[in-house]
């Protein structure tokens, strides 16, 4: 199924969690730009490519510039406030009210998960109808 044109930012600091994530979203027939950490990832958004996503698919806890930070980043800059943001997480984070309240972040799926739980809550976040399951 192709997916009407969206453009995902994907940023995890595991290049091979990056990568195949960025490989199913692309195969399902998403646009996908990659980051390998949070400064990377802003620089992409507010730098001179201007990105802007409409998903940002972010790792909790990198180098540089974690998760949380580049979310509360994305939300205070002109273009992204409004952009969701969910995150993945190897540890069981729990986000109080008051962060949720500072972020985008929309979901937190931990680590590890599988490529239809992803795809299904990226459907989801954008809201796209998910596709029929065989009868």
């Amino acid at each position: 199924m192709r997916e009407p044109d969206f453009t995902i930012l994907v940023c995890d600091d595991e290049t091979h969690i990056r990568q195949i994530v960025a490989m199913k979203l692309a195969s399902a027939g998403f646009k996908v730009r990659e980051a390998k950490n949070g400064r990377q990832a802003l620089y992409a958004v507010i730098g001179p490519d201007q990105l802007r996503p409409h998903l940002v698919i972010s790792d909790f806890q990198m180098p540089e510039l974690n998760g949380m930070e580049l979310c509360t980043q994305l939300k205070a800059f002109p273009g992204t406030e409004q952009t969701p943001v969910l995150m993945l997480t190897a540890r069981g984070y729990v986000l109080s009210s008051d962060d949720l309240a500072k972020t985008n972040i929309r979901e937190v799926i931990p680590k590890p998960f599988g490529v239809r739980q992803l795809l299904d809550r990226v459907r989801a976040l954008l809201n796209i109808e998910q596709p029929a399951k065989a009868a």
